[in-house]
């Protein structure tokens, strides 16, 4: 079986609400229903979601906000999203990015992640 890279958004060791308003992502590879490897990351979305800028259109833009969401991704290599919540243009970015999203998740973090590996 090929090891697959799943990003959790956590809250201490529960799964954590917002994906765009995460403190802090775990990067788990998982396989044969085993974690091989968990790392959080401090990423600050919870505070850089508060910062956007305005768009031309006078509405709050999130396009730094998920440039910086997606270069994570990329840069991890992650192939599925385990979350409590992500607005429909994370929801709709992530599938662009042929990324598996999983929200309305809560309880444990490091279960969740071996409830989809």
């Amino acid at each position: 079986m090929v090891p697959m890279i799943i990003a959790v958004n956590v809250s201490g060791s529960l799964v954590g609400s917002g994906l765009g308003r995460a403190k802090t992502i775990a990067i788990a590879t998982v396989e044969d229903s085993q974690i091989l490897s968990w790392e959080e990351f401090d990423v600050g979305w919870d505070v850089s979601h508060d910062q956007m800028t305005v768009g031309r259109n006078g509405q709050p833009s999130h396009g730094s906000h998920h440039g910086a969401i997606v270069s994570f991704m990329k840069q991890h290599h992650v192939e599925a999203v385990i979350t409590g919540h992500a607005g429909p243009p994370m929801a709709h970015t992530l599938d662009l990015m042929g990324i598996r999203l999983i929200q309305n998740v809560v309880g444990d973090a490091k279960q969740a992640v071996l409830n989809l590996g």
